[in-house]
Parts: structure tokens; C-alpha cells; sequence
């Protein structure tokens, strides 16, 4: 991490205190197309919120003992979205984590049940901004090809309306910095939260 990186997550973790609230957090996930930022913000908000993160993409990887496109290339995308399934069971169960999942993981019904097991934050990004963040990006196989942003525009066009159904806070990236983008999420969540306790109070 260079040292602008580590500035900009002390800043967040200053800035924004949320620790009152975090225990009454559920488990937090995020959802959204590649290049969204999951894995990025999701590490920022483990730390302030001081959870353990973890990614599905990487956990796949760890048990398979091979990367992403090995297994697409072996098994092919139903052989992927297989293993992603079996991940999601086991991660999702887990309390107090911060989980960044994969772009496709909301095409399943079974992962959209177990998103259920937790908060879902939808981070929306525009195909402009897919397309910035993943052009050289060689470890996403659905983009190897001569269109990349034809296929982009079809997967968003087909799994933004299940982001939405699944997400209990949506928001969009791509246009501010992950510091600003940090505080709005830290926002959101302390409102989450302060409702918790509000209906934890009055039973």
C-alpha cells in the first residue's frame, strides 16, 4: 500500500467514528458490477469498523489453489458460479465481517437467499467507470474478448435490477474520491444502525 493509500484511510477512520454503533451491525455485504470498487471500499470500511474482510473471488481462489480464469478455463463459468455458491453459504454465515463478493453472484437465487443473512450494500457503477477500472485487468474472463464494453453494458443491463433487489443501502461510485465515498457509506450506515437500536429500545 503506498503511503497516499494509508493517508487516505487514516483520514476515514478519523473523521468518521462509528465505533458506538458497529456492534450493532449485521454481517456487510457488497454487491455490484466489476469495477465498482467492492474490494477497495470494503477493506476501508473493515478497518474502521474493525472486521475482518474478506473477498468470495479470493476465498474461491485459496480453496481451488488457482486463480479465477485457470478455473473458468477448466471448469467454465457453471463450474465457477458453483464453487461461488458453496463460498457464499459459508461466508455469509460468518458475524462481523465486511464480504466483497463478485459480480454475478446476485444471478443465483440461492446467493440472493443468502445475502439475506446480512446488510447488502449495492455500490452502483456506470459502464464508463467498468470500463476504466477493468481495462487492464487480465484476471476477469468474461472481459477477454474484442467488445468488452458490449459485455459490460449487457451484464449490468441484466443484474442492476437484481443489485436492487437484494441492496438495503445503494450507492453510486465513480464520481468522488473513496474518502468522500467512505463518509457517505459511514453516514448511511450510523442512520442503519441508530434505527436498530431505536427499534431494539422501544420492544
Amino acid at each position: 500500500m503506498n503511503v497516499e493509500s494509508s493517508a487516505v484511510i487514516v483520514e476515514v477512520l478519523v473523521e468518521k467514528p462509528i465505533h458506538h454503533y458497529a456492534h450493532l451491525l449485521p454481517p456487510i455485504f457488497l454487491v455490484g458490477p466489476m469495477g465498482a470498487g467492492k474490494t477497495t471500499i470494503g477493506k476501508l470500511l473493515a478497518k474502521h469498523l474493525k472486521r475482518p474482510f474478506l473477498d468470495v473471488d479470493c476465498y474461491i481462489s485459496k480453496k481451488a489453489g488457482a486463480d479465477i480464469p485457470w478455473i473458468f478455463a477448466k471448469e467454465g463459468e457453471l463450474g465457477f458460479r458453483e464453487r461461488e455458491s458453496r463460498a457464499m453459504n459459508e461466508l455469509s454465515a460468518l458475524s462481523d465481517i465486511v464480504l466483497a463478493t463478485g459480480g454475478g453472484v446476485v444471478e443465483r437465487e440461492c446467493n440472493r437467499e443468502y445475502l439475506k443473512r446480512g446488510l447488502v450494500i449495492f455500490l452502483d457503477a456506470s459502464v464508463d467507470t467498468q470500463i476504466h477500472r477493468t481495462k487492464k485487468d487480465k484476471n476477469r474472463p468474461l472481459l477477454q474478448n474484442d467488445n468488452p464494453r458490449a459485455v459490460l453494458e449487457n451484464l449490468y443491463q441484466r443484474r442492476a435490477p437484481l443489485y436492487q433487489k437484494v441492496a438495503d443501502i445503494t450507492v453510486t461510485t465513480g464520481h468522488v474520491y473513496p474518502k468522500q465515498m467512505m463518509n457517505e457509506i459511514l453516514d448511511l450506515l450510523t442512520a442503519y444502525a441508530k434505527n436498530l437500536e431505536n427499534q431494539s429500545n422501544a420492544t
